[in-house]
């Protein structure tokens, strides 16, 4: 699948360009098991990568220009100024008019994550020039499988590839995230970026959105006689809205009302009584219990309880539904439906308003499950709910 995969991007690579590229870079795509809007308040994540991700096929250009085209956004390749490894850039009076200009909020649409991620390398000193890029994706967009930072990933690690730039793995997540929240505009947290970058197969990842220290976490469902299900509701989920941004202030919010630097800070749900507003007593309320939940389920995996999981990610859902308010009527449908069809947990996954639904299973009762939540989606006359592989992968890595 590998191979092939590569040599796709390969070949989607001469077709935009007329020649082969130096080489094939994929990076993964996420599932967040549990800890939602805990990392942009410096709590804790478990995400883990997936088989499904991004590749960028990519070769250098000499003349400063990073130029982009995508399998996914068909249309002439986007251009846009970066300069050369070496002072200098495109000559002005050799710049044609569409040559778009390195600056944040310059790059419109997809290819300004892309072009962000230029950017923030040579803003942090890094020697990376020009290249022609072919990106190849199998993650659905929208889903809340972090397509986005999968894009950045891919070209860091194929920038950095090509120039021969070494950046540890947990800096080049942060150039990534500093990407999309200063050159994009939309402020997420570091979670997408480390898992893309940071995972090992078979593992989940314990990140601590603070220190930035990790930890691999086993994950192997199979042996414990279980099964992890990725539902994609097919509602258009979209991080640049205004009620993510809504959902970061008021945590802000509630921080500083409770003298803390960050939510992470808080440890006893009993302090958020201090609160005078119920809106921001309930947001932090469900920062406060899914770090709390994160923990939790860092230790039953460790200590191979898999089932007693499947709880907690209830619990979540129910928290980010009723607390946080970030649920769609599409993931509440598929939780309600899967969990009454015998499944150990289910919860919303990702920002919210749209994208995917995690559920937990006993081996033998997917098909049971699916079909519960398949057959109450044709009841409210909804698109089918599509079914996305998810087994715990290696974070980014250069193909061929």
């Amino acid at each position: 699948m590998r191979a092939a995969q590569g040599a796709a991007a390969a070949r989607w690579f001469r077709d935009c360009y007329g020649s082969d590229p130096a080489g094939v870079w994929h990076a993964p795509g996420r599932v967040n098991l549990i800890g939602e809007h805990t990392d942009y308040n410096e709590g804790y994540v478990l995400p883990f990568a997936l088989a499904q991700g991004v590749r960028a096929a990519a070769g250098r250009r000499d003349d400063g220009v990073l130029e982009l085209c995508s399998r996914q956004a068909p249309g002439a390749p986007v251009r846009v100024e970066v300069g050369s490894p070496t002072p200098g850039g495109v000559p002005e009076d050799a710049a044609p008019a569409d040559l778009l200009r390195l600056t944040p909020g310059g790059v419109p649409g997809w290819a300004g994550y892309a072009a962000g991620v230029a950017w923030s390398l040579r803003e942090a000193g890094h020697a990376v020039g020009g290249a022609r890029v072919a990106i190849d994706a199998d993650l659905p967009p929208g889903a809340g499988l972090s397509s986005s930072a999968a894009l950045e990933c891919a070209i860091a690690v194929a920038l950095t590839g090509l120039y021969q730039v070494a950046i540890a793995p947990s800096e080049l997540a942060r150039l990534a995230r500093r990407a999309e929240n200063d050159f994009v505009g939309v402020p997420t947290g570091i979670m997408d970026q480390s898992a893309s970058l940071e995972c090992t197969r078979g593992h989940a990842l314990l990140l601590d959105c603070r220190s930035l220290a990790t930890a691999q976490v086993p994950l192997d469902l199979a042996a414990a006689g279980a099964e992890l299900l990725v539902l994609d509701t097919r509602a258009r989920h979209e991080h640049a809205g205004g009620s993510y941004t809504s959902r970061r202030r008021a945590c802000e919010q509630a921080a500083a009302l409770l003298g803390v630097p960050a939510l992470r800070d808080v440890t006893d749900l009993a302090q958020l009584d201090r609160l005078p507003d119920p809106v921001l007593r309930r947001r932090a309320r469900h920062v406060v219990a899914d770090n709390q939940r994160v923990l939790e389920v860092t230790g039953l995996l460790r200590s191979g309880n898999v089932a007693e999981v499947g709880p907690l990610l209830t619990e979540s859902h129910r928290s980010l539904r009723d607390d946080f308010e970030v649920s769609w009527p599409q993931a509440d449908a598929a939780v309600d439906a899967a969990t009454a069809a015998g499944a150990l947990g289910a919860r919303m996954m990702g920002g919210g308003f749209g994208g995917s639904v995690i559920v937990l299973v006993a081996a033998g009762r997917a098909a049971r499950v699916v079909a519960a939540v398949g057959a109450e989606y044709d009841r409210r006359n909804w698109p089918a709910p599509a079914l996305v592989p998810a087994a715990a992968e290696a974070g980014a890595y250069l193909m061929t």
